[in-house]
């Protein structure tokens, strides 16, 4: 490749190690791994009210916007999407639970994303990051990663609500079939290291549905993307001012923040990415990525923008630039016009994407010090109460506060840092301002 050829110039891929063919390959296959999103955030915010087809363009849009800044700003091999566990927050939590429209919660959303973008662009968002205590950060992910895999479960009725239980449900129907199938596939395929292990499941499952009569074949397999008529521009400011779009726009932010920044540091270590002292390079610039990708993502209509872990699939290949992203983001405009394939795919293909991701996502819990019942406690209640209360911003709230009060207990309240005591302080008002 000549030196002053344009992906060159761009990209400095001689720099990196890597060449065009390898970079394409690598943005090719983290699109793989990581379209199941196109299937399931649809099926996920449609339960909150919104128009599946609707959400489907505006997924793909929000996401080759952040994908573009990634790859020509940041000039890193990320690809990003509207991220698990915020679309469900989105919906079971804000939505179904609090009562709220889904309008109010995209408001939530754009809100968190500008104040990201301030965050980013003021270099702030690291002194909050590391405000954090560390074992609720790992927390976070596992709590969120059961609560995923309870939703899962449910959608597929393969568990169901009954009487101040979770009940097994009937096992022998064509849909939990369907869903059991899906599910052991991928967990064979991801054992193998299969690439795309979810996405071959979910469109494998499809197949069996079709069979089986759960899903029928569209009319057409290429189309015009759908509107974004029904989601675009819905934002609803009445009550911007109230404690409880102060609550909800925290939460998003609280674990867009960790999610991203977790993602970022694992997935650049795989790549060798990260000087010796642990950073990355651009990683301002990737994380205004995620927050323009947010911001847009609210105002057309779909849920929080994140970094995706699987974007390591693509690193593995060996991507190890901006060109691997920008791939990443011409398959994603690609699938824009292939809604009515997306759109057959049952609601059991993806609630076993939901449950192989929650086991993704439980992983930090072997990083926890269970010997340190002021770390491990706080820790506990943050993953138990997330599926029990079916809420992630409870597990958040009882995580935060038993960790300030365990140390303040204990004699070890100058282990807490300001922005915890705040934070413990918001959530306590916001449980007992009811009573008054």
């Amino acid at each position: 490749m000549e030196k002053n050829s344009l992906t060159e110039r761009l990209f400095h891929l001689k720099e990196h190690g890597s060449d065009v063919k390898t970079e394409i390959i690598a943005g090719i296959t983290t699109f793989m791994t990581m379209s199941y999103i196109l299937a399931v955030n649809p099926q996920i915010l449609s339960e909150a009210g919104m128009d599946k087809g609707g959400v489907f363009t505006a997924s793909i849009i929000a996401s080759v916007i952040a994908i573009l800044i990634m790859a020509l700003y940041a000039n890193l091999p990320f690809g990003l999407a509207p991220g698990m566990g915020l679309n469900a927050f989105f919906t079971y939590t804000v939505v179904m639970q609090l009562g709220h429209s889904w309008q109010f919660a995209l408001t939530a959303v754009f809100l968190e994303g500008i104040l990201f973008m301030i965050l980013s662009l003021l270099g702030v968002r690291e002194a909050i990051f590391n405000s954090i205590p560390l074992v609720l950060k790992k927390a976070v992910s596992v709590g969120i990663g059961l609560f995923i895999a309870e939703i899962g479960l449910i959608n597929a009725k393969f568990i169901q609500v009954g009487d101040m239980s979770l009940v097994l449900g009937n096992l022998l129907t064509k849909n939990t079939i369907v869903f059991a199938f899906a599910l052991i596939l991928m967990a064979v395929l991801s054992a193998k290291n299969v690439k795309g292990a979810l996405l071959i499941g979910i469109l494998a499952s499809t197949v069996l549905a079709i069979i089986t009569g759960v899903s029928t074949l569209p009319t057409s397999i290429v189309q015009l993307p759908p509107s974004l008529g029904s989601v675009a521009f819905k934002l609803e400011f009445d009550n911007i001012l109230s404690l409880e779009m102060f609550s909800i726009m925290f939460t998003f932010l609280f674990v867009d923040l960790f999610d991203t920044v977790g993602t970022l540091t694992g997935v650049s270590a795989k790549a060798e990415l990260l000087d010796a002292e642990g950073k990355l390079e651009n990683s301002g610039k990737a994380l205004l990525a995620d927050a323009i990708g947010t911001t847009c993502g609210a105002l057309l209509g779909t849920s929080t923008v994140t970094t995706f872990v699987e974007s390591a699939s693509g690193v593995t290949e060996g991507g190890r630039t901006g060109l691997t992203a920008l791939s990443t983001a011409v398959c994603f405009l690609i699938s824009l016009f292939l809604f009515p394939i997306f759109a057959i795919i049952p609601a059991e293909a993806t609630s076993a994407a939901l449950v192989m991701v929650g086991l993704f996502m439980i992983t930090p819990i072997k990083d926890i010090d269970f010997s340190d019942y002021t770390e491990s406690f706080p820790a506990f209640l943050t993953i138990l109460m997330m599926p029990l209360a079916y809420s992630i911003a409870e597990g958040i709230s009882f995580g935060i506060i038993s960790y300030a009060i365990l140390k303040l207990l204990t004699g070890r309240s100058k282990e807490v840092s300001p922005l915890v005591w705040i934070l413990a302080i918001i959530f306590i008002i916001r449980i007992i301002a009811p009573l008054f």
